[in-house]
C-alpha cells in the first residue's frame, strides 16, 4: 500500500520508530508513532505525562509484519540475510512517508535464538544486517561504535533487557507511571514466559531500593514538559525455565524414573511405553529426553509416552523442576538459587504475558484476572478428557466457527485467524496444554510465591476476586494475564519505543543527561536531546529532496508542473521553432557566402588577401556591431510569440523587380505587375507554366505596377528564400558586375 499523504492531518508533527524483533522462530517488524513534544507544548494539552506511543499506521494492522524463519538460521548463509530482511524493509518504506525516513530510527534487536550462536556467527549476522539496513534505506542508524557496526541499533539484547522493556510497556499501558509520592509506588510487576526462559521485573519497596547492595537498574523517562521520572527496577531471567525447555527436562525426568523400574520382560514384549500424567488420556507421543546429569545410552533414546491425564500428578511431578533446593548464595531467592528481593504482595501487582496469557485464555477462556480455583478445575477437566474426545470437540468447533483452541491459524508465516479449533492450526497446544497449565501454576505459586486468592471448595467468579484479595489484605488481584490493553499489544518492543519517544523530548535544562536504554548506557554515543534528531547512519545517501519538514512533496509537485508546462509549450511550438531556426540559418549562410565573395572575414581584417582595402567611399569597412541584449531578447520573443499577421489590402505595393535589358546602349526598365510582363517582344521569357499560359496575350510596357501581395502571381516576386514555389521556373543565370545576367542578356536587380 502507498504511504499516507502528507496532507493528511494525522501526519502533522508525527514521528515514527521501527523495531525488528528478531526472535528464534521469526522476525517481526513493528512500526510505532508519536507526536512531537514541541508541537504539543503549543496546543495547550496536558504535559505532565509521557508521549503517547501508538501504532504507526492509521488504519488496519499494517503497522506490523513478520517473516520466517528466525534470523539465527542464517549462521551458515550470511549472504541470505539481505533477501530475508528485504520484505520487512519494503513494508516500512510503504508505511512511512519518504520525507520522514531520515529522522525515523530503526532497530534490529535479536533475542533468544541469536544468543545461542557462537560469538563469531553472531558478529557475522549482525554485520550483514547492519550493512543491508544502512545501504538500502534512509532510516536513522547509529554510527559504528563499541556496540557494533550500527551502534546500539543492531545488536543482541539480553533477557534482562527484554524484561525491563516489558516492564516499561505494561506500566505505560496500565497508567502505572502516574505521578505519585515516592512512598506510594503503584507500578505493576512484569512476568513473561516464553519457550526457553522466563523473566520477572518489578519495582521493590522503598527500603529495598535504598539498600546499597541491591542490584537495581535505573529507568529514566522524560515527560512532555521536560521533567523526568526515575524508577529503580529489579529484573532477572531464568534460562531453561520456559515451557519448551521445561518440558524437555520433564521428559528426561519421567524416562529416568521409568528406566529405573524397567524389566527385561517389558523390553522383549516391546512394551516400553512411558506413562505421562501431563498428557491427555490416551494421547501417544514419541519424545527424546534432555538430561543435565548422567544417563545411559538407552535412556537417551526416543521413548513413547502415553497420556494418563492426571493434573494433580502432573503438578506433583513438575514441582521438582523448579530446583528450589539449590543453595541460595545471595538470599532471598525464589527458585534455582536466583536472588530476588522480597516481594510485598499487599501492594505489588503482577501482570503476565505470552505463555501466561495463552495457557489461560486460548483453551480455558480464563484470561484476565487470575482465579486459582477456576484455573485448577478447568485444567483438571481438560487433562481427564480422552484424546479422541478432544479431537471430536476440535472438529465440531471448527465446523461451527466457535472460538477456542490454540488461537492462531498460520498460513505462509502469517496469522490469519485467532482462536480457531481446526485442522489447519498447530495441535501442539492441545497436546501440551495439560503440562503447560501445571507448569504455570507451579511457577506462579511455588516459584514466585503469588498467594492463592480463591478457596478450593468452589469456583470464585472473576468479579469476586477483588473481594477475596481484599479479605487477605492484598488490596487488588496480585496477578492477571493480559495480551492487549485496548487495541495495543503488550510487547517489549513497545517499551523500547516509549524510551525512544521520551529521548526526543527536549529537557527543561540543557545540562540534563540524555535518556538512554536501561542496562545499556550509551549516552556517549547519543546526540544531545536538546538538539534536533540527526541522522547518523545515512550519510552514504545524500539527497537534496529529503527534508525535515513536510513541504518536499508540494515543492516537488510545483517543480513537476513547471517543467511539464514548459515541455507542453515547446512541444506545441516545435514546428514554428524549426521553421525560424532554418530561416535564420539560411540568412546566415547567404550573408556568409556574400561576404566570402567580397573578400571579407578571411583574415579577420575584412580583406581576403591580407592587405587592407578601401570601401567604395574610401574608408575601411566597419565590423558588424554585436547584437544588443534587447535585440536578442526580441528575437527570442519572436520565436516564442510570433508577431500577428497584418491584413494586406489590394493596393499594397510590393518591392518591384527591375529587369534591365542591354539592347544597344539604351537600358529599358520594366516593372513586373501583370502577366503580360513575363513576355518580351511578344515572346515569353523562358518556359511558361501552364497556369501562366492561360492568361491573355501579354505585351511589355514601360510603366508597370507592382503586384499586390494578394495577387496569384505574388509568389513569383518573392526572393529565393521564400518557401513558396515560383510559378515560373528559375532560369540559369550568371553574376556580372552589376545585377544578375539572364539568358537573354537581361539583368535583374532588386530595387
Amino acid at each position: 500500500m502507498p504511504p499516507p499523504s502528507l496532507f493528511d492531518p494525522w501526519l502533522a508533527s508525527r514521528r515514527f520508530g521501527i523495531v525488528i524483533d528478531a526472535g528464534s522462530s521469526g522476525s517481526r517488524l513493528q512500526i510505532y508513532s508519536w507526536l512531537d513534544a514541541r508541537a504539543l507544548r503549543s496546543q495547550g494539552v496536558r504535559l505532565d505525562v509521557l508521549p503517547k506511543v501508538e501504532k504507526g499506521a492509521k488504519d488496519g494492522n499494517a503497522w506490523m509484519t513478520k517473516v520466517e524463519p528466525g534470523l539465527s538460521t542464517f549462521s551458515d548463509n550470511v549472504d541470505g540475510v539481505g533477501p530475508y530482511l528485504a520484505p520487512l524493509l519494503a513494508h516500512a518504506w510503504n508505511i512511512i512517508p519518504p520525507s520522514l525516513h531520515f529522522q525515523t530510527p530503526i532497530f534490529l534487536l535479536a533475542t533468544a535464538g541469536m544468543r545461542l550462536l557462537p560469538p563469531d556467527r553472531q558478529t557475522a549476522i549482525l554485520r550483514a544486517s547492519c550493512e543491508f539496513l544502512r545501504f538500502h534505506s534512509n532510516f536513522q542508524l547509529d554510527n559504528p561504535n563499541d556496540h557494533g557496526p550500527c551502534g546500539s541499533h543492531v545488536r543482541i539484547i539480553s533477557g534482562e533487557e527484554e524484561g525491563l522493556f516489558g516492564w516499561i510497556a505494561i506500566n505505560y499501558l496500565m497508567d502505572g507511571f502516574q505521578a505519585r509520592g515516592d512512598d506510594d509506588r503503584t507500578t505493576y510487576g512484569f512476568l513473561d514466559m516464553g519457550g526457553a526462559s522466563t523473566q520477572i521485573a518489578f519495582e521493590p519497596q522503598k527500603e529495598i531500593r535504598e539498600a546499597p547492595d541491591e542490584n537495581l537498574h535505573e529507568v529514566r523517562l522524560r515527560l512532555l514538559d521536560g521533567s523526568e521520572m526515575t524508577h529503580d527496577v529489579f529484573v532477572t531471567t531464568w534460562l531453561g525455565y520456559g515451557t519448551n525447555q521445561a518440558r524437555e527436562r520433564y521428559v528426561g525426568q519421567v524416562i529416568s524414573g521409568y528406566e529405573s523400574s524397567r524389566t527385561d520382560t517389558m523390553v522383549e514384549l516391546d512394551q516400553e511405553r512411558v506413562p505421562d500424567p501431563c498428557l491427555p488420556r490416551n494421547l501417544i507421543r514419541k519424545e527424546t529426553p534432555v538430561y543435565t546429569g548422567e544417563s545411559t545410552s538407552h535412556s537417551r533414546k526416543a521413548h513413547v509416552l502415553v497420556g494418563t491425564g492426571s493434573f494433580e500428578n502432573c503438578l506433583h511431578q513438575t514441582n521438582p523442576l523448579l530446583n528450589k533446593t539449590v543453595t541460595c548464595d545471595d538470599p532471598p531467592c525464589l527458585f534455582n538459587g536466583v536472588h530476588v528481593p522480597a516481594i510485598d504482595f499487599s501492594v505489588s501487582r503482577f501482570i503476565g504475558v505470552s505463555e501466561y496469557w495463552y495457557s489461560s485464555e486460548h483453551i480455558f477462556g480464563l484470561g484476565g484476572t487470575y482465579d486459582f480455583a477456576q484455573y485448577e478445575r478447568a485444567a483438571s477437566e481438560f487433562c481427564q478428557l480422552d484424546w479422541s474426545e478432544i479431537m471430536r470437540r476440535h472438529e465440531r468447533s471448527r465446523k461451527e466457527g466457535h472460538l477456542g483452541g490454540d488461537g492462531e491459524e498460520v498460513k505462509s508465516g502469517e496469522v490469519v485467524a485467532v482462536g480457531q479449533w481446526g485442522p489447519h492450526v498447530e495441535l501442539s497446544r492441545l497436546e501440551m496444554q495439560c503440562f503447560k497449565a501445571a507448569w504455570i501454576v507451579n511457577v506462579l505459586h511455588e516459584g514466585i510465591g503469588i498467594p492463592r486468592v480463591s478457596e478450593r471448595k468452589g469456583a470464585t467468579p472473576g468479579d469476586k476476586v477483588k473481594q477475596k484479595a481484599a479479605q487477605k489484605g492484598l488490596g487488588a488481584p496480585p496477578f492477571q494475564s493480559l495480551d492487549t490493553v485496548g487495541e495495543t499489544a503488550i510487547t517489549w518492543t513497545l517499551g523500547k519505543m516509549v524510551v525512544e519517544a521520551s529521548r526526543e523530548v527536549p529537557p527543561l535544562f540543557e545540562s540534563a543527561a540524555p535518556i538512554h536504554d536501561p542496562m545499556h548506557d550509551d549516552a556517549a554515543h547519543r546526540t544531545n536531546s536538546t538538539q534536533l534528531p540527526q541522522s547518523t547512519g545515512y550519510n552514504h545517501l545524500k539527497s537534496p529532496f529529503y527534508r525535515a519538514d513536510t513541504l518536499s512533496y508540494p515543492i516537488l509537485a510545483v517543480y513537476f508542473l513547471v517543467f511539464f508546462g514548459l515541455f507542453i509549450i515547446l512541444f506545441r511550438m516545435r514546428r514554428e521553432c524549426r521553421k525560424r531556426v532554418r530561416r535564420f540559418m539560411r540568412r546566415y549562410l547567404r550573408h556568409h557566402d556574400k561576404s566570402l565573395e567580397e573578400g571579407k572575414y578571411v583574415n579577420g581584417n575584412g580583406n581576403g588577401n591580407g592587405s587592407s582595402s578601401s570601401s567604395p567611399t574610401g574608408s575601411r569597412p566597419s565590423s558588424p556591431e554585436p547584437a544588443s541584449p534587447k535585440s536578442v531578447f526580441q528575437q527570442i520573443r519572436r520565436i516564442i510569440i510570433p508577431p500577428p499577421l497584418k491584413p494586406v489590402s489590394s493596393t499594397t505595393q510590393m518591392r518591384p523587380i527591375i529587369i534591365r535589358t542591354n539592347s544597344g546602349s539604351q537600358r529599358h526598365a520594366h516593372r513586373i505587375s501583370d502577366p503580360s510582363n513575363h513576355y518580351q517582344n511578344g515572346a515569353p521569357i523562358g518556359p511558361v507554366s501552364p497556369r501562366l499560359a492561360s492568361f491573355p496575350s501579354m505585351t511589355s510596357t514601360d510603366t508597370l505596377q507592382s503586384i499586390p501581395s494578394a495577387h496569384p502571381l505574388y509568389a513569383f516576386s518573392q526572393s529565393r528564400n521564400s518557401s513558396q514555389v515560383n510559378l515560373v521556373p528559375r532560369q540559369p543565370a550568371t553574376r556580372g558586375n552589376s545585377g544578375t545576367q539572364t539568358p537573354d542578356g537581361a539583368h535583374v536587380d532588386e530595387g
